[in-house]
């Protein structure tokens, strides 16, 4: 298997690597999720009924408010949190509130990240470099 590299910004949070959850829907933490299941619940959602937590969450654009940053935070706090999200765009709010929940967090790739990796692939997050690694 050749390794991928794909190469965003750099964000907070430490190098983890796991299994990636993909879809090309938007992301709000506060209304796509059911932080006590610990699954997207959104009907329309790609992901419904489908687990995040100790997942690489990978969607295309972060939605909503100020409540993220504390629903993120929440989600850590839990226990039932992914290993890391990964956005083609985060917002301000998103990024601050992965950084509050010490959530790893990369966005702003060269291509469009949900298009290129498929649920089920491991990937190594290295939020300092920016980089997210597919395969060995």
């Amino acid at each position: 298997m050749s390794t991928r590299i794909y190469k965003g910004h750099p964000g907070p949070g430490i190098k983890v690597t796991g299994e990636a959850l993909v879809a090309s829907d938007n992301f709000s933490a506060r209304y796509d999720l059911d932080l006590v299941k610990g699954i997207v619940s959104r009907p329309a959602h790609k992901l419904v009924g489908q687990s995040y937590v100790g997942k690489i969450l990978i969607l295309n654009i972060a939605k909503g408010g100020v409540a993220s940053a504390w629903m993120l935070r929440d989600m850590v706090q839990s226990g039932r949190t992914p290993k890391a999200l990964i956005l083609n765009f985060a917002n301000p709010i998103m990024a601050q509130g992965a950084a509050f929940a010490d959530l790893p967090l990369i966005d702003r790739f060269e291509v469009d990240i949900t298009t290129v990796i498929k649920s089920g692939e491991m990937v190594t997050v290295d939020p300092e470099a920016g980089t997210l690694t597919v395969g060995s």
